[in-house]
């Protein structure tokens, strides 16, 4: 069997280790929001869904 090296992390892009800052994931999440709000009709799609969970969670 030939001797293969092992995989090492790049000097270039250290890999971190770790949650990401909640700022970063909203920022990440925000494009795909408004695109679900743009495909699903919009903000009283949005208001029904969030009251049938907060009803669900008993709030």
């Amino acid at each position: 069997m030939a001797y293969t090296a092992p995989r090492t992390r790049t000097a270039l892009r250290p890999r971190r280790d770790g949650r990401r800052h909640p700022l970063v994931a909203t920022l990440m999440a925000l494009p795909l929001a408004a695109l679900l709000l743009l495909v699903f009709d919009g903000w009283e799609t949005v208001a029904t869904q969030a009251s049938s969970v907060g009803v669900m969670l008993g709030r």
